[in-house]
Formats: structure tokens, sequence, C-alpha cells
């Protein structure tokens, strides 16, 4: 019986998103509504990668919003809140959409989502994931891996920057540093621009981007995207200040404005993995630490 309600509940929401084009998002639902949604989901035999290409859709149109989510409201520095479905941003929306196809309920949503934004899922300035490659990705390794240098090949680079986490939180006027990371110099792997159009037949709907920077020192990442399809053409979903909104572009017109400038050299993208992205996949926030440990074997 409860399976045949979360169908006709999935069936519903579909027919309210797709009936003459009227597509319902998330900033015109409640979390009611998103909850439902999320449960409805999770009964459907989909992987991981197909859910992310499914809920980023009803972010399409949400405003942009650099501090749309933070701390929340007993924050000392960042007071925005955990969860945000009105506004988002290019990390907001990546971690939004991975929480929503993992999880099976609003509460766990909520749980999975602090995992993936904080070490351990304890959330603070200090736990948080500020930079993409030197800790959100690291700290997401149980659920994404790197596959720029699989992807890119023989084509592909490697570039090393120093992470100051200490002038990252001096400047945001934290004089405490006892618990922050030592600075520290990493390499990564990047696929070239100029390749971009060479990969194409090699990303796969739910794959993550990171834009790299061309001339800093001191951070990899200028913005994230996420790899969508649509009738089977490959697009960017992005939020971005370029339109101040969550928005899709055809994947060849994107690389092209990503060709033409001299302030990026490239992309990494991260995957989820294949263990998990299995259809009807679905993890528990308590289960997240024993991923962790088996994954680190």
């Amino acid at each position: 019986m409860k399976r045949v309600i979360y169908t006709i509940l999935f069936l519903l929401f579909f027919i309210q998103v797709n009936f003459a084009g009227e597509k319902k998002r998330f900033y015109q639902m409640s979390n009611r509504e998103i909850d439902s949604l999320i449960t409805a989901v999770a009964q459907k035999s989909m992987t991981v990668t197909e859910k992310m290409n499914f809920f980023s859709q009803f972010f399409l149109g949400t405003d942009y919003s650099f501090t749309c989510v933070g701390d929340g409201k007993d924050a000392i520095l960042e007071t925005y809140p955990l969860v945000n479905f009105k506004q988002t941003n290019c990390m907001a929306l990546c971690e939004h959409v991975l929480a929503l196809a993992i999880s099976d309920n609003w509460d766990n949503f909520f749980n999975n989502l602090q995992q993936i934004r904080y070490k351990q899922g304890m959330i603070g300035m200090r736990t948080r994931n500020h930079y993409t490659m030197a800790d959100w990705l690291p700290e997401n390794r149980w659920l994404l891996e790197d596959v720029s240098d699989k992807i890119g090949g023989s084509g592909s680079k490697k570039v090393t920057r120093t992470i100051s986490h200490s002038n990252f939180f001096k400047n945001k006027g934290i004089s405490d540093l006892r618990h922050v990371i030592k600075d520290r110099k990493i390499t990564i792997n990047y696929i070239p621009s100029a390749d971009l159009n060479k990969i194409k037949d090699k990303l796969q709907t739910g794959d993550i981007g990171a834009l790299l920077f061309a001339n800093k020192t001191d951070i990899f990442s200028a913005h994230m995207f996420m790899i969508a399809e649509i009738e089977g053409k490959l697009i960017i979903r992005e939020a971005s200040t370029s339109k101040m909104s969550t928005f899709d572009t055809n994947y060849e017109k994107w690389t092209e404005k990503i060709k033409g400038s001299n302030r990026y050299i490239g992309i990494t993208i991260m995957r989820v993995r294949e263990q998990i992205n299995q259809p009807g996949s679905i993890i528990l926030p308590w289960e997240i630490e024993k991923i962790k440990r088996n994954s680190d074997k």
C-alpha cells in the first residue's frame, strides 16, 4: 500500500512539473512538498546521478545569492540558513542536489547535506569545506572521486598551489586559529580548456565540475557546475553571477566561452562513486562514517 501511495505522489509531482510545460520550482514549494517529492523519488529505481539530473531541474530559475547558506542563525559570523531552496549559489546547488539524490525524506536530506558541507557533519566556520579541491572533494571522497585524469587521458595536466586556511580565516576576522588546518601545497589533475570538446563523450550526467583559475597561487576553483542532460543533449547546469540565477547552457556554447577566456586554465570533474551510484541507492546519515572507513581501506 505504501509503495502505491508513493508512486501516486511521484506521478502527481511529475504531472505537476510537466503539464503544459509549466514547472513548479523548489523556490515555489513548501518544505512539506519537497519532503513528499524526496520520499516519492526515493521509491523509484533511479541511480543517484539520474536523481541528480531530475532534482537539479527544480532549481532552474532560482535566484543567485553568494550568502544563500551559512552556519545557521546561532552562528557567530555567517548566520545564513543551513538549507535554502529560495536562493542558491554554485557550491550550494551541487551540495543540495547531491544530498537530495541520496536521501529518502527531509530529515535525512538535511543531515546528509551537513555531512557533505562540513567535516564529519560538524557545523561551524572552521569545519566547513570552504575550498572545493582542498576541502570539499577530499572530505567527500566517500561519495565522489576525481576522474579528471581518467577523462583527460594523455591531455590532462597537473597544477600545484598553496592553500592557506589561516589567511582565509584571518580575512574573516577570526583570530583563534588553534583548530585550523596548516598551510599546505596541493597538486591536482585538470583538463585544459582547449580540450573540453574532446572529452564531451566521456562526461556523464551527474558529474560535478570545478572551473579552475589561471592566475591564482592560493586557490584552485573559481566556480562549480553540474553536467545534466535534456532529451539526450549534454548541458551545463549552474548557478552563476553571470545571470544571477540558475540556468542551463548548451555544452558547446559553454565551452567556447571558457576557451575564449584567459581567466581559466580548465576544469576538474568529480563523479559519484560506482558502488554508490546504483538503482534505488539511498544513504542514511548514520551510515556515512562506516562508508568513509570502508573507502579508506
